[in-house]
């Protein structure tokens, strides 16, 4: 009973310092001798050698420093180039059937053969290296190649494009929360997978967490915990297998909530992702954001304009962005090129002296017009490779500008009108 005693004030006695630093190193002593109460005669003083409690972030898993220099200083600089000014990323990752849906329709038959014309079209346009840093593939893309029979990944490397991967497998529900809250899941072949693809070319991988504001402006903690740390995870494994990790919270513009909402949903969420990687010791300098712009819900009826949206988005990074990261690409989740550039162009005038580069990584919004194109030939016609590439060429010189801060949008151009 006495030794029992001396354990409980040694908890009483542990200063608050040993719970409250994960980082430093933390001792806890217990004094040669504790004073019990008089009453108890026959225990009124004990005597305990004294108790050392240890713990170092190496024992704990957390804060290690498990990456050699030469894989920081690689990671780093991929994480460099793609955040060069005024550049940006092309996101053709769509896998065989999102692709093959596009194609659909607009009248294009789905071949692997038409998927690989379509891709070369998108990393072969001329005068693309003026305003893109890198290209995001889908797993299938990374092993196609150019007419002349170059491997993806080599070609766009020689034009001075970063090539990556998009990882994650399928989308899920996440049990236990509302609708339309989901997980993603392949995690647990990732470091096979990524050493596979850091062979085949790729430099950097790209994991999107797509995220839902409930109806009452809320979103669960459960739903944001999980997918945080499997961005953490995620991280963590392609740093280990020499991909830059590029992270993905998705927050989608379904519902009606206001620009306010869409600020502290964006932080909250944000947070979370920056804690959960350093916990998991990710070398946030070797890392890359790619979030939404911070954007009321479509169905919002309160009217804002680009330069409030700007505003909100840069707002979010400020509060809670490492600077340790060196830039942003932001989605553009359903926008058009015109909505979205109006809008990263307020971002970068809004910018300041923030420190990280502010640019793009989109898909729909500089693919889709492309597509478009094929709808005024009959079903089954070849790609209209010249034409596209025409146009890429124009679209790429908007979104250049927008990544400088210096376009101009038309009036009105950006803003959210109310539903």
């Amino acid at each position: 009973r006495g030794m029992l005693r001396v354990a409980l004030l040694a908890g009483c006695l542990a200063p608050s310092s040993a719970f409250l630093s994960p980082i430093s190193l933390v001792t806890a002593r217990l004094p040669a001798r504790a004073t019990l109460p008089a009453s108890r005669a026959g225990l009124r003083t004990a005597r305990a050698a004294p108790m050392m409690m240890t713990v170092t972030p190496q024992e704990a898993g957390r804060y290690k420093d498990w990456l050699t220099k030469e894989q920081k200083a690689a990671l780093e600089e991929t994480a460099q180039k793609i955040a060069t000014f005024g550049k940006g990323i092309t996101a053709c990752d769509e896998g065989p059937g999102t692709i093959g849906d596009r194609f659909e329709k607009v009248g294009i038959v789905n071949t692997e053969e038409n998927r690989r014309l379509y891709r070369q079209m998108l990393f072969t346009c001329p005068g693309a290296d003026k305003y893109l840093s890198a290209a995001i593939l889908d797993p299938e893309t990374i092993y196609q190649k150019s007419d002349d029979g170059t491997p993806f990944p080599e070609l766009l490397t020689k034009r001075g494009i970063v090539p990556g991967v998009k990882p994650h497998l399928k989308v899920f529900q996440l049990p236990g929360c509302m609708p339309g809250e989901t997980v993603m899941q392949g995690l647990d072949s990732l470091a096979m997978r990524a050493k596979e693809y850091y062979n085949a070319g790729a430099r950097f991988a790209k994991w999107r967490s797509p995220l839902v504001i409930g109806p009452d402006g809320q979103m669960s903690d459960l739903a944001i915990r999980t997918n945080m740390e499997d961005l953490a995870r995620y991280a963590l494994i392609c740093q280990s297998e020499g991909l830059m990790p590029i992270v993905e919270p998705d927050i989608q513009l379904i519902g009606d909530y206001d620009l306010e909402t869409a600020i502290r949903i964006n932080v909250q969420v944000q947070a979370h992702l920056y804690k959960a990687m350093i916990d998991h010791g990710v070398y946030m300098e070797g890392a890359t954001l790619k979030p939404n712009m911070v954007n009321p819900g479509k169905g919002c009826k309160t009217k804002y304009t680009a330069d409030e949206i700007g505003l909100a988005t840069v707002t979010v990074l400020r509060r809670v962005m490492p600077a340790a990261m060196k830039g942003v690409n932001f989605l553009s989740g359903g926008q058009s090129l015109e909505n979205a550039s109006a809008r990263l162009n307020a971002i970068n005038k809004h910018k300041g002296n923030s420190p990280w580069n502010l640019s793009f990584s989109w898909s729909q919004a500089l693919q889709l017009p492309l597509l478009d194109i094929c709808k005024k030939n009959p079903p089954g016609s070849a790609l209209p490779i010249e034409e596209m590439t025409a146009l890429l060429q124009t679209e790429l010189v908007i979104a250049g500008a927008a990544a400088r801060g210096e376009f101009t949008p038309a009036p009105g151009q950006g803003d959210h009108l109310a539903a």
